[in-house]
């Protein structure tokens, strides 16, 4: 498994909200759940993502895709100007309530998982809302813009095609379909992204692509807990230490050791929020002789102790 393939592990689908928007202009819809990561593209006509903060509005076209990164609120609307107060206000999973904060009018609902004041509206827009959790999701997150938009290729308008076939049924096993759905759609969205001449990707993951240092990463990521040297990766990947080394700070931006102990602290920090699994345990898990070792590189990263990390996790 590839760095990005273990950075996505957590970002997932897991009965989330999907719906569809129907409007005529002017319409906006405003999105207050405090998801980590949404999903967005424009089925019929345009739009304008208002990111809610000081950046400038950023365009989706027709059968663009775009993900919204972090918690804060945003609105979509038809104009990069002043937008109409909201037709709508996304507040959490599946729950919508009227822009003044009263009970959303049934009314306006259109079918399952579909609202809008008619059905042949000329603006219709897809949203999926997803989860993100742990130190490793997080390193994904941060290297990731408030708003990004990969413009229709065609690509993955299949993909696209039967999500929307999907959100217009009403089913057995529906949701648990449309969240692997919704999976795909990000995780194909975010690769597309990345490799987009106006994105700009995190070393690491330039760095898969390169044939000695991509080998020595998906090796670290595949078994974290192995004893590695710049040595042993150096034999790995089949090059000299000193070229290793040097190949491999120069396109990361750290060194291979220092790498590592982000990797496997990373780790550690996700095992221990969501395992009952002893510190000793987990210290063999990630790479550690014992538990004493990771709680010295523990507190040295992260500022408190594995066990001290555990007890603030909510229950």
């Amino acid at each position: 498994m590839d760095a990005l393939a273990h950075l996505l592990h957590e970002v997932r689908a897991n009965g989330a909200l999907f719906g569809r928007s129907i409007m005529t202009p002017p319409w906006s819809v405003r999105f207050e759940d405090s998801t980590p990561l949404t999903l967005v593209t424009m089925v019929r006509g345009e739009g304008w993502i208002h990111p809610g903060d000081e950046s400038d509005p950023v365009a989706i076209g027709s059968c663009d895709v775009a993900i919204v990164a972090g918690a804060a609120p945003f609105s979509i609307a038809d104009s990069a100007g002043a937008i109409v107060p909201p037709m709508y206000v996304m507040t959490g999973p599946n729950t919508c309530t009227a822009a003044d904060g009263t009970q959303f009018d049934e009314d306006l609902m259109l079918g399952p998982r579909t609202c809008g004041e008619s059905l042949d509206g000329p603006n219709a827009l897809l949203t999926g809302t997803y989860q993100v959790q742990g130190r490793v999701s997080e390193r994904l997150m941060r290297v990731l813009p408030r708003v990004l938009v990969v413009p229709d290729t065609g690509d993955i308008e299949p993909l696209k095609a039967l999500t929307i076939t999907e959100v217009e049924r009403d089913a057995p096993g529906q949701q648990a379909v449309l969240d692997r759905l919704m999976d795909l759609l990000m995780l194909t969205t975010l690769r597309e992204w990345f490799a987009r001449p106006e994105a700009d990707p995190p070393e690491w993951y330039r760095a898969l692509g390169d044939p000695v240092v991509g080998r020595a990463l998906r090796l670290l990521h595949d078994e974290p807990a192995r004893p590695w040297t710049v040595a042993s990766l150096a034999s790995e990947a089949g090059v000299s230490r000193a070229t290793f080394g040097r190949r491999f700070t120069e396109l990361v931006g750290e060194p291979p050791m220092s790498y590592l102990t982000g990797w496997r602290l990373s780790l550690a920090a996700d095992l221990l929020e969501r395992t009952d699994a002893t510190v000793e345990s987990i210290a063999q898990q990630v790479g550690y002789e014992s538990g004493f070792g990771l709680s010295v590189a523990f507190k040295r990263v992260y500022g408190t102790r594995p066990s001290d990390h555990r007890a603030l996790v909510p229950a």
